[in-house]
Formats: structure tokens, sequence, C-alpha cells
């Protein structure tokens, strides 16, 4: 049997084989302010992430299926390119596209469920790198039980004033614009009575305190409104039915937090890293104990990249219902990243405990930092604890939780 592929996709392969040798070693002028985008190495091209991300989307690299008039590249949903664009990236450690909120969870939102008008003022500076968005979900007492949130929506002739408190809001402080769960209707039954708002975030009433967290950096905020006033139409949907576009925007975050191609390229990584790293004057790759670690690391992310691409290929056969497999997907990469960037650390030994300004680190630290960071991804987009409760019941069918009387 031949599993080659036929000869457009292998004329494919080669011009994409071309355009990653061409910007071999890309670096950015701004990656001191994102730690966690990926680099292809220096001696190559240098530009900001913006000026990159309009590269990879009028070569189809990216947004392939977006609309052009949305700012996307304008293509068919190709399931063997979109692989072939993936592998040879991966391959050649080329640069990934931005990502983000609000590219990987509010455009595809508005692409299923905004108007026009929504879809003409936010996706292509979204897409481009021009306007940021954080999310407006948690709040103090409602996190696992979002539909607990009581930021209240009021709506005073044509203008929404907000007022309420969000936490965990990651990003806020840099962000021009957020989506935003706001209950509008309070005598309606809980999950009846929300809406899902669009905030530009320079509006007045609005203050954002940055938290730091255990990488020393301010990952998330508390978002504070206070009489904060918006037009009526920055809404998403109707108005009371903003669970359902809260549920779409979730699917689209889970599917985000931890996708395998940006894990495989970590996996090469770590695999230069293994061959430079010594123990008794021998590799570490070449250590039974180590190389067996990288072997299961790197078989599940092999597996993670099949079942993307078996949601993939679900997505596009309408009435396909992906949910429970986007669940499996963050469960399992988010755990199975910070894993991988567990195994670098001990790979480097002591100096894998080092952080911050030391001037031994290695790779600028992102080893360290990104396994704290995957502990907060673990939590978010619902927690693993969560999402094996939700998969064994309306996946596999198990028994409900009891719930204890009187509680």
């Amino acid at each position: 049997m031949n599993l080659e592929y036929g000869p457009e996709y292998q004329d494919f392969t080669k011009k994409v084989q071309s355009f990653c040798k061409k910007y071999k070693g890309l670096s950015f002028k701004d990656r001191a302010n994102t730690p966690l985008i990926s680099s292809g190495g220096s001696g190559g091209p240098e530009m900001h992430r913006s000026e990159w991300q309009k590269i990879l989307i009028e070569n189809g690299y990216f947004a392939r299926s977006v609309p052009k008039e949305y700012g996307g590249y304008g293509g068919d949903a190709d399931i063997i390119k979109s692989r072939i664009i993936a592998a040879e990236f991966s391959k050649s450690k080329t640069p990934t596209p931005m990502g983000g909120q609000g590219i990987d969870m509010l455009v595809p939102t508005l692409l299923e469920m905004g108007t026009e008008e929504q879809k003409q003022a936010y996706i292509k500076p979204t897409l481009h790198g021009k306007m940021i968005w954080c999310q407006g979900y948690s709040e103090p007492n409602a996190g696992s039980d979002l539909a607990s949130l009581q930021t209240k929506g009021e709506l005073v002739g044509d203008e929404w004033v907000i007022n309420g408190q969000k936490i965990w809001t990651s990003t806020a402080q840099y962000s021009q614009m957020c989506f935003c769960l706001v209950r509008t209707e309070p005598d309606a039954p809980k999950h009846a009575g929300i809406s899902y708002l669009l905030i530009p975030m320079d509006t007045p009433g609005i203050e954002i305190r940055p938290l730091v967290d255990m990488t020393l950096k301010p990952g998330f905020n508390e978002v504070f409104f206070t009489d904060v006033k918006i037009p009526e139409g920055n809404i998403i949907g109707k108005r009371g039915e903003g669970w359902a576009v809260a549920n779409a925007t979730l699917g689209h975050e889970r599917g985000s937090l931890a996708p395998p191609d940006a894990t495989m390229n970590r996996v090469n990584m770590l695999i230069h890293l293994m061959k430079k790293e010594t123990l008794d004057g021998k590799p570490l790759i070449e250590h039974p104990i180590y190389r067996d670690r990288l072997m299961q690391i790197q078989g599940k992310v092999l597996a993670q990249q099949s079942h993307a691409l078996r949601l993939l290929s679900a997505k596009l056969n309408p009435g396909t219902d992906v949910k429970i497999g986007q669940m499996i997907q963050k469960l399992t990469g988010t755990e199975l990243r910070h894993e991988l960037e567990g195994l670098a650390i001990d790979v480097m030994g002591e100096i894998g405990t080092l952080y911050e300004d030391s001037p031994h680190l290695k790779n600028d630290g992102t080893w360290q930092f990104i396994y704290m960071y995957f502990l907060g991804l673990i939590i978010g987009g619902g927690t693993s604890q969560i999402q094996k409760n939700i998969i064994a019941e309306r996946g596999l069918g198990m028994p409900k939780e009891p719930k204890i009387q009187g509680a």
C-alpha cells in the first residue's frame, strides 16, 4: 500500500520547506515581552511578532480557512496541508503563529456567532496581532461553577452599565478589549441570565490589579468594573443567551491551551538539549533512563497530533459534536506539556533549578518558566478534575458523582 502524498501535496511540501529555509534562524525584536513564543534561533532575519504574523497569513500558513474579507488567507480547510505545515514547521524549528485568547478563542466564536459588523471590526486586527483580548469569565465566587457569576450589566438607554469584579484575567494589563460574561437578567435561572459583552479596556471605570504568580511575573489580574458604559450593540448573541456563546468559546479555549504541534516543537528542542547535555562523558540522550522518558513523551505527543487531526476532520462534518474530544485534548495536553518541561529541567541538572537573572540560564529560562506556567493552564479552562468528571459522565456514560444531601 502506498501511503505517500500525491503530487499536489508533494509540491506543497517542497513549497513549505523552501519557506522554512528562507526564514531559518528567525528571531523577534519583541521576544523579551513574550516569553512563551517560539523563536527559530539566531543568525537569520529579525522582525516584530506582528510582521511575522502577516507573512504567515499572506502565504497561507496561518488562518488558512478564514475568509480574506476578515483578514485571513481565504483558502480551503485542507487537513493534509495543515498537517504538512505543522510537520515542516516543527522539523525546521520555524516559529509558530501568534496565539492567545483573541486569536484562538474569540475569532472562531465571532466566525460562528458574530454579526457581520462585529466580524469586520474585530477579526482582522485580532488575527494580525494589532488587537489583544482578555477573557472576563472567573470571579472570586464563580470559578468551576462559572454560572454563579455576579458581575451585573444593566441596559440604560442605549448603553450597558457594568459593575462587578473578575479575577484570573490573563493579559488584561496589555489588552485593548475584553470578552466578558455579565449577568443581565437577575431574575432568570443562573444559566439563562447571562450575556456575552465586548468591552474596550480603556473605558472609564475599569481598574486592573496585576497578580504576581509563581513565575514571578504578573500572569493574571483582578479587573474591577465601576459604572462602565459600553454601546448596546457590544453583545454576541442575544441578551440573556450568553451561556451558549460562552460554551462555544470554552470549546475553542480547551483546544488551544496545549496545541500538539507546538508541543512537538518543544520535543525537538528537548532532543537538541539532550544531545548537548552530558553525564559521565556521554550525551544524556544516550542514557537509557532519560531516553525512555523522552520516548514516552514523544509517543504521547504523536498520539495527541493524531487526536487533533481527528478533531479537525470531525469539525468539517456539520453536526459532529467534538466537545468531549476537545476536553480530552485539554486534559492530556496541558499535563503532557508540564511533564515535558519537567524532563528538560531534570536534564539540565543543578542548572535546571536556576531562575530569574542567573548568567547560567539556558534558553533564557523558558524551560523553568513554562514548567510553572503550565500548572496554571492545567487549572485554566476547567481543572483536570472537572474535565475528568465531564469526560467520564458525558463521554463514557459513567454514573454521576453523588451529591451530599443538604450541602
